[in-house]
């Protein structure tokens, strides 16, 4: 229950509030007690308390209450037009991008880009990369030289669950 729980608040935080007929405010954040009524009109089996478990039990933490537990977002990997509201923070020396193997030609090519998300997402380590990169065919890890990036002028974002995020990475500031 709470797997399909996770995947419906990924889908509707992140995409398509629509799918619940919720509304996201300019930072992503939504009503707790509009999307549990929404859910289950939808039919979905959700009261505060699935809420908060699946919240607190998701591997990727994923999602984000705020401090007075009324509100709910997701903490990154949005398509949707979102401020996250995060403030500009100077990255590690090195950050790691997971992807699969088919994707490479176009990233030495290209560098990477947010693609259909507003953001490139990036790993402190190497474990969490290679997970990412799995998800999408025989994965590789990209070295990300964030320091030199950041003192380039590229912006670093750190999400509510510790994904780095930033706008593109040039070829040049990558690494197999």
């Amino acid at each position: 229950m709470t797997k399909e729980i996770s995947k419906l608040l990924s889908h509707v935080l992140r995409h398509a509030p629509e799918r619940l007929g919720i509304t996201l405010d300019a930072n992503g954040w939504t009503s707790v007690d509009a999307l549990i009524a929404k859910a289950r009109e939808a039919g979905f089996q959700i009261d505060q308390s699935l809420l908060e478990t699946v919240v607190a039990e998701n591997d990727k933490k994923r999602f984000t209450l705020s401090e007075d537990r009324q509100r709910i977002r997701a903490a990154q990997g949005h398509s949707l037009d979102i401020d996250l509201d995060l403030k500009p923070s100077e990255p590690p020396h090195i950050l790691f991008h997971g992807t699969a193997r088919d994707n490479l030609d176009a990233i030495i090519a290209e560098g990477l880009r947010a693609g259909s998300r507003q953001h490139v997402h990036l790993s402190l380590d190497e474990e969490t990369a290679v997970k990412v990169g799995s998800r999408h065919g025989k994965p590789v890890v990209l070295r990300v030289a964030a320091g030199e990036m950041q003192a380039a002028g590229f912006a670093f974002w750190q999400a509510d669950n510790g994904v780095w995020l930033t706008d593109r990475v040039p070829p040049t500031y990558l690494r197999i």
